[in-house]
């Protein structure tokens, strides 16, 4: 396969992110696509039968984006206390880069429960990761206040993804421009790390 083969081929599935995130599995036609793309439908056509076939493949390729990065932090040979911190960090940059992942993910999701089974094999890595092992071990120390990895994982995902579905929301009743509001969710995203840090590392018996 040549370079010019690969470049429309990246091109499309480029283009084809974008609008699918944007409009979704329904609202988007292959003629946005190729549009998008700036090439003809046709074409499109040729590298991808159909819409389908090239919805599922950017569909298990964001699904991966959100699993894959996660689960390698959470095998890192770091404390847990970085850990965390750097699971946020993790978080908080995937977001930024893809802020409507999560509201597209959910909704494919609900319009279409058959296509979890493109998470379920990344997301039956979590309970088998390092880090669950190290809460575990922490917890069982008397190191950190006795709430499970799954528990953790829950609230910095909600505290992170949450901020940004509800993106549009903050920037009109805070009248926030893009700059404003990238600068309103990093001093927001300090306040998560300093929040859940600070009462699982409390003195045990004083949280």
């Amino acid at each position: 396969m040549n370079d010019t083969v690969l470049s429309t081929e990246e091109r499309i599935k480029e283009a084809a992110k974008a609008v699918f995130l944007e409009k979704g599995f329904d609202g988007t036609t292959t003629r946005d696509i190729a549009q998008a793309a700036g090439i003809n439908s046709a074409l499109m056509n040729y590298y991808f039968r159909s819409k389908e076939k090239l919805f599922q493949f950017i569909f298990d390729d964001l699904c991966h984006l959100m699993f894959a990065g996660m689960i390698d932090t959470f095998n890192q040979p770091i404390s847990l206390k970085e850990k965390i911190s750097a699971l946020i960090d993790h978080q908080f940059q995937m977001m930024m880069c893809n802020p409507n992942l999560t509201i597209f993910i959910m909704n494919e999701l609900h319009k279409n429960p058959e296509r979890m089974a493109a998470t379920i094999g990344m997301a039956k890595k979590i309970p088998e990761s390092i880090f669950r092992q190290q809460v575990d071990q922490a917890i069982s120390e008397g190191k950190i206040a006795p709430v499970s990895a799954h528990h953790i994982m829950t609230m910095i995902i909600a505290n992170i993804q949450f901020l940004f579905v509800s993106k549009p929301m903050t920037m009109l009743t805070q009248g926030l421009d893009e700059a404003g509001f990238d600068k309103f969710a990093k001093e927001h995203m300090g306040y998560v790390k300093e929040m859940i840090c600070e009462y699982l590392f409390a003195p045990q018996g004083k949280t």
